[in-house]
């Protein structure tokens, strides 16, 4: 059931002898396989009841397939996933799994990192990019290490819990997939909610939510930002009475990236403890694309790329990563966000100009004017009409930020596509 990047590679991993499939999509001119079956259009989840097995992707929520077949009230019992099918058949148990709202993918990122310096053998992949099902064809073995990026679309029912399981900093998002905030922690508790007594719960020590999360199964809790678990003392990264480095050796931007650093040093240290392993990786690490991503700098004007970040919680982060006057793009499509904080934040901070666009960009001028901020104007529809206008509001010495605190579905295909897009005309700018 859906039939992208998920849906391809659970169709190659349980195309086999024996098996009868057929591809359920909403895309009627979907390019399928030459050969294959399969139901496309606006009925797609409609008469599943005759399957004895449905594969899920991740996009697809749940509850849209009950809501369609209500005649098989036991229908959910037949839904699997990527990721469930992974957690099942891995050669190896050494499996490490990371939520949050934030973060995901660059404390995966670092974790992998870090073990791949310390000699492991490591397979990075989930909701980062590589279905789990893919990385089967890696050839993983018992003694390997996977990571695993997982959002709450992947676990809302997942069944198998990793060995080591990570929750960073959870704040309010994807209202408009899930019902209630309720049911996201509740997604999210499914990281925890089968493991062990011998297993591990890593959580953001400063955020209750994160605590409720990796509470949810009987593993040892160890908290970060928090002894045992890595701190920030005096601008100084350590764990266990260990020095590893100072936050000004760090090229990842902000302090929210303090945190991500914690999160992947307290998980890699419950494997690990090569100090000069963990040291190389975290001062040499730029970061994600799309993520506080530096594209250039012209007439004395920084511009950043954070596409990624797609809630105002990401905004007020990235506002908060630089000390210079900002001029930031604002706007896209609707996520059931509030704006009201951003706003306040935008209002006593040195932002010179929001740009605003999409379709959010009316509710969010009125929370700026509430917060009686009063100095944004409009960006227009394409790229290079909002970086122009963005431009023209910089000073030498500003910073252009791309931050847009919703998603991006109204003017781009996705927030890669618009991260690619400003780069490109950051780049062509003469």
């Amino acid at each position: 059931m859906g039939y992208a990047r998920d849906g391809r590679a659970a169709y190659d991993y349980w195309n086999r002898d024996g098996n009868e499939l057929t591809i359920h999509d909403i895309n009627e001119n979907l390019d399928a396989p030459e050969g294959a079956a399969t139901k496309l259009g606006p009925d797609y989840l409609k008469d599943l009841g005759q399957y004895d097995l449905l594969v899920r992707t991740a996009g697809l929520p749940p509850a849209e397939i009950a809501k369609a077949n209500p005649n098989v009230p036991t229908i959910l019992n037949n839904v699997s996933s990527n990721t469930n099918e992974f957690l099942r058949v891995c050669p190896s148990k050494n499996i490490i799994g990371i939520t949050g709202t934030k973060g995901k993918g660059t404390t995966s990122t670092l974790v992998a990192k870090i073990l791949e310096a310390a000699g492991k053998k490591v397979h990075l992949g989930g909701n980062i990019g590589i279905p789990a099902l893919e990385l089967l064809k890696e050839d993983i073995k018992p003694d390997d290490w996977v990571v695993l990026e997982q959002s709450s679309f992947q676990l809302i029912d997942q069944r198998y819990s990793p060995h080591i399981a990570v929750c960073l900093m959870v704040v309010s998002e994807h209202m408009d997939w899930h019902k209630d905030m309720h049911e996201y922690v509740e997604a999210k508790q499914q990281l925890f909610a089968h493991q062990k007594a011998d297993d591990i719960a890593i959580y953001y020590a400063q955020n209750s939510t994160s605590l409720q999360i990796a509470s949810a199964g009987q593993a040892k809790k160890i908290p970060y930002y928090a002894p045992p678990g890595a701190v920030v003392e005096d601008s100084i990264i350590k764990i266990e009475g260990q020095t590893i480095c100072s936050v000004d050796e760090l090229k990842l931007l902000g302090q929210h990236n303090w945190q991500n650093v914690c999160a992947a040093l307290t998980t890699v240290w419950q494997i690990t403890q090569d100090i000069e392993a963990i040291h190389s990786v975290l001062t040499s690490f730029t970061g994600l694309e799309h993520r506080l991503e530096l594209v250039r700098e012209f007439d004395g004007v920084k511009y950043y790329n954070d596409s990624f970040g797609t809630t105002p919680e990401t905004a007020i982060v990235a506002i908060e990563a630089f000390t210079e006057p900002k001029v930031i793009i604002l706007g896209g499509s609707d996520k059931g966000s509030d704006y009201s904080e951003l706003a306040r934040v935008i209002a006593t901070s040195n932002v010179r100009c929001a740009v605003l666009i999409g379709e959010m960009a009316s509710k969010i001028r009125n929370a700026l004017e509430a917060a009686e901020f009063h100095n944004f104007t409009d960006g227009g529809k394409v790229m290079k009409e909002i970086v122009n206008n963005a431009r023209q509001q910089a000073k030498p010495g500003d910073i252009v930020l791309l931050s847009t605190a919703c998603a991006s579905f109204d003017l781009f295909k996705d927030y890669i596509d618009r991260g690619n897009q400003f780069k490109q005309v950051v780049l062509g700018l003469a």
